[in-house]
């Protein structure tokens, strides 16, 4: 059992874990080499008898709590030495000597009257071998009036304490709440009585020694099981005079059963104790049994079961039982009574039980971390500047290791573990949520263009339901990658060519945490994530920013009406109205404007605080590479860096004919075209008047040092082969095709297929020659949206190329989901159920559509919503579709904005102007006659 001191004498080492009474102790062992709970032994001290403590329904006897009291002070906790001394067999007790340090336990309780000398047993040896030394103490004792042999008058009257009716088993013994009102969140002085199990106490309420049981606030730790048993039995256990090996007090005042429990007692069946409940009882014995504590009742459950915290002292400082056991792996957290505590005390608790888990301690050794959709991100931290607000929580951070311009240089970062309010989509006409806009400029005014280091924490795999914008040819889940960023407190905007050096990797950086401004500020939520989930490593400082912001009733946590604002966005709008916006912009000559976009190296979507409107703006007379072409991307990278988000001044001239307003624009003084043709990356078309263009002496200076340079889209010119500016268009070949008509859309817009193309009969004869008879195996065949697949055309019974535009949520369940697919080769759209596709085999799917999407030049037509829209469609139709002649179309623009075919309507238009080859007149001018 306990640590041999002197083997051969008998003598032991142990701690003292309990004190039942004043005249014995429960010692437990120093160190064993078995798992569990420590051995222990109960040790009446030789020859002594203290005055026995009240039984259930009984009083003390005189002295018999100061006695215990003594004792306890002096002995709970410390290391002692003891023997035993002789044995009783017919109470199976052992009697010993205790020695604390070189001191006798018995003679220092003697000595101080708190003991009587027991008369000798009838069996030699069953004495103290120090008995005479004892003898004499006692003698002294009784002639000096000390502890029991007090000579006060009534000084044992007055040492019998008045207990109150035990709360234990008749809650109606206890005005529980009233106790909570009276009491709540102040520390209540207790001494621990019996530990039930590793969170379940039986305590004094000091003064009043009000018998009570608490349950530890916010964990639960395992059950200690039950065992079978008659009421009888209970009865005899409840009323015993001897201290068990668990050390529950003799004699403690306890409550009769009631019938329930008495039911309860004669029918349950024994259960066996969860794994590690000994050990966490265990755990709670050696820090709070028999020792003075506070209890901070927190509240009370539906049974009038007092809910509690509990702090025992540890040298000068008070340890938290419920923190120490989660930590330990001893207990659980429980939501239901942790929500009775404060928060950080809650957090407290759920941390600690997290780390518990994650190092599978104790009750968690088997623990099985449930699946989660997030991972750690490593060794990612790096600087940059920020290039873009996305919103509230999300921002584009470009890396200073990656050469500047680079479009790999940005990276987009989600802040961890915050959530702030949606931005919106206006494709898909949704409204920004309130506090959307404000929570975006906030961060917009503080963080574009500053320096600021990230720490990438980790990454998430989410789902289009997410409530997240996703790409319309995303796949069914896209990653997302979250981090803390951290804004250099001595920052300022510094010039770009002076690239400060990046922190090295794992370094606590500096600055100002963004996501913990963001929260403070009430423009955002702290994520309460899920056991395992990743996290922000500063997850308590957010918890505490959002604390701040809610008792301050700040931003999303106020109770007033959130700000409204109503932006008239002109880019969406008709030509006519941006031209009517015009004389406003005139009104002033420079215009105070925010980049919110940059749509191409020389196009932006502009928002005008004063005029509360966003418009498309353009750069006068400067071009760069259209999408897709050789150097765009890196003019939109080096247009993102400059001058994204940022404030700028405009001086607008005109409109052109598609609403976009055309002009110059400066960014801290600076025009900003001149930067793009100094890169290399645009050219001047001046065709219109370089006149009206400010500054266009810097304009052609600084082309000219690109062209010397053989910059990005001059690194092939050769001085003297190019024609001027004025004279490219007049130069430019003219394109001229033969076509056919395949399909009419709303305003002005229709599909058109080359005359003679080889592609087409090479087609046609692959898809004739195909066996697709079979219908495909569900399950084995799951188009998706983008992928290019055969398809049914009931009208001719034909087979013909489609690419899938629209699919049923979720997979394919029968032959009847439908599908929306765009006919490549034709430009018609319809919706098909499943049995009308097949997979199509990649040498007949690698061709292009041949279907072009056109739309009539210099004349603009009604879209079909407006008015007139549908009969000016019904009239093309019939010029074109319905007459199956073939035409002449002459290109006289092309507009790659449109980006990648995406279904009917997008891709690539060709202006033209289209003459039938028997006609005197175009199609356009038909339309206009009519």
């Amino acid at each position: 059992m306990a640590s041999a001191a002197s083997g051969a004498t008998g003598w032991y080492r142990g701690r003292v874990k309990a004190v039942p009474s004043g005249d014995c102790l429960v010692i437990v062992a120093i160190a064993s080499t078995k798992p569990g709970p420590l051995p222990e032994k109960t040790i009446t001290l030789s020859s002594l008898i203290a005055p026995r403590l009240a039984r259930r329904g009984g009083v003390d006897e005189p002295f018999a709590w100061e006695s215990r009291e003594f004792l306890r002070k002096l002995c709970i906790g410390k290391e002692v030495t003891f023997r035993v001394d002789y044995n009783v067999p017919s109470i199976n007790r052992d009697f010993g000597t205790v020695f604390l340090g070189d001191k006798n336990v018995a003679m220092l309780v003697v000595a101080q009257g708190w003991v009587k000398i027991r008369e000798q047993g009838q069996q030699k040896g069953e004495g103290s071998p120090y008995l005479a030394e004892l003898l004499r103490l006692e003698e002294q004792a009784k002639q000096e009036g000390l502890g029991r042999w007090s000579k006060v008058p009534g000084a044992a009257e007055a040492s019998i304490r008045n207990l109150p009716p035990s709360a234990i088993g008749d809650p109606s013994n206890l005005d529980a709440m009233g106790l909570l009102a009276a009491n709540k969140g102040l520390p209540m002085e207790a001494i621990v009585e019996q530990v039930r199990d590793g969170s379940t106490l039986r305590i004094y309420l000091l003064p009043e020694f009000q018998f009570v049981q608490v349950f530890v606030a916010g964990i639960q730790a395992p059950q200690m099981g039950r065992r079978a048993a008659t009421e009888s039995v209970v009865e005899s256990e409840l009323t015993s005079d001897d201290t068990n090996n668990n050390g529950d007090v003799p004699g403690e005042p306890r409550a009769p059963l009631t019938s329930a429990q008495r039911l309860a007692v004669s029918t349950s069946a024994e259960t066996a104790a969860d794994p590690f409940a000994h050990e966490a009882k265990f755990f709670t014995e050696m820090r709070v049994l028999n020792r003075d504590v506070r209890v901070v009742l927190e509240g009370v459950d539906k049974f009038s079961n007092l809910i509690g915290s509990v702090y025992y002292p540890d040298g000068e400082s008070a340890k938290d039982l419920a923190l120490e056991l989660v930590e330990n792996g001893f207990a659980k957290y429980v939501e239901w009574s942790a929500n009775m505590m404060e928060e950080e005390a809650k957090r407290r608790l759920k941390t600690a039980e997290l780390q518990a888990k994650k190092n599978r301690l104790k009750m968690w050794t088997n623990y099985v971390p449930p699946p989660s959709n997030s991972k750690a991100i490593h060794n990612q931290n790096f600087s940059g500047k920020v290039v873009e607000v996305v919103s509230g929580d999300c921002i584009v951070v470009a890396d200073d290791s990656i050469p500047y311009g680079s479009p790999l240089a940005e990276r987009r970062v989600n802040l961890s573990s915050i959530r702030c309010p949606k931005m919106g989509n206006p494709r898909r006409d949704e409204k920004p949520a309130p506090y959307a806009r404000e929570a975006k400029e906030f961060l917009r005014t503080r963080l574009i263009g500053r320096q600021v280091n990230v720490q990438m924490e980790y990454s998430r795999k989410v789902a289009p339901t997410d409530g997240s914008i996703v790409p319309s040819a995303a796949a069914d889940s896209r990653v997302m990658d979250f981090g803390s960023v951290f804004l250099l407190s001595s920052a300022k905007v510094d010039n770009d060519d002076a690239l400060p050096s990046a922190p090295p990797a794992g370094s606590q950086p500096n600055g100002v945490n963004v996501a913990e401004l963001v929260v403070g500020r009430g423009f955002g939520t702290v994520i309460r994530h899920r056991d395992f989930e990743e996290r922000s490593n500063y997850y308590d400082a957010l918890l505490a920013a959002e604390s701040r912001a809610t008792n301050g009733r700040k931003g999303i946590h106020s109770a007033k009406d959130p700000p409204v604002m109503h932006i008239t966005d002109l880019t969406t709008a008709s030509a006519k109205k941006a031209r009517d916006f015009l004389p406003f912009l005139h009104r002033s000559r420079r215009v105070p404007a925010v980049v919110e976009y940059v749509l191409s190296g020389h196009r932006f979507k502009l928002l005008i605080p004063k005029e509360t409107c966003s418009i498309a703006f353009s750069f006068s007379g400067v071009r760069c590479p259209g999408r897709d072409e050789p150097y765009s991307d890196e003019a939109i990278a080096l247009m993102r860096r400059k001058i994204m988000q940022r404030d700028v001044e405009i001086e607008v001239e005109t409109v052109d004919r598609t609403g976009t307003f055309l002009g110059s624009l400066w960014e801290s003084r600076t025009n900003v075209a001149v930067t793009l043709l100094e890169a290399g990356l645009a050219k001047l078309q001046t065709s219109f008047g370089s006149d009206r263009i400010p500054d266009f002496h810097l304009l052609e200076q600084a082309e000219q040092s690109a062209k010397r340079q053989k910059l990005k889209i001059w690194e092939n010119f050769v001085e003297g082969e190019e024609v001027s500016n004025g004279a490219t268009v007049e130069n430019k070949q003219e394109e001229v095709l033969k076509v056919i008509v395949t399909e009419v859309l709303g305003g002005g817009k229709f599909y058109v297929q080359t005359v003679g193309d080889q592609k087409i009969a090479s087609i046609q004869q692959q898809l004739a020659s195909l066996n697709l008879k079979d219908a495909p195996v569900l399950g084995a065949f799951n188009p998706k949206k983008g992928d290019i697949v055969l398809c049914y055309f009931h009208a001719d019974k034909s087979w013909y190329r489609a690419m899938v535009v629209n699919t049923p949520r979720g997979p394919v369940e029968s032959p009847t989901n439908m599908f929306e697919v765009f006919y490549i080769d034709y430009g018609n759209q319809e919706v098909v159920p499943y049995s009308q596709l097949r997979p199509v085999d990649p040498s007949v799917s690698a061709a292009p559509g041949l279907a072009q999407l056109c739309s009539l030049a210099y004349i603009k037509i009604p879209n079909l919503e407006e008015d007139f829209g549908q009969e000016a469609a019904e009239y093309l139709s019939e010029l074109t579709l319905s007459s199956g002649k073939e035409f002449r179309a002459k290109v006289e623009e092309r507009d790659t904005s449109g980006g990648k075919v995406k279904g009917q309507g997008t891709g690539t238009i060709l202006a033209v102007t289209l003459v039938a080859v028997d006609a005197e007149i175009s199609i356009n001018a038909a339309m206009l006659q009519e």
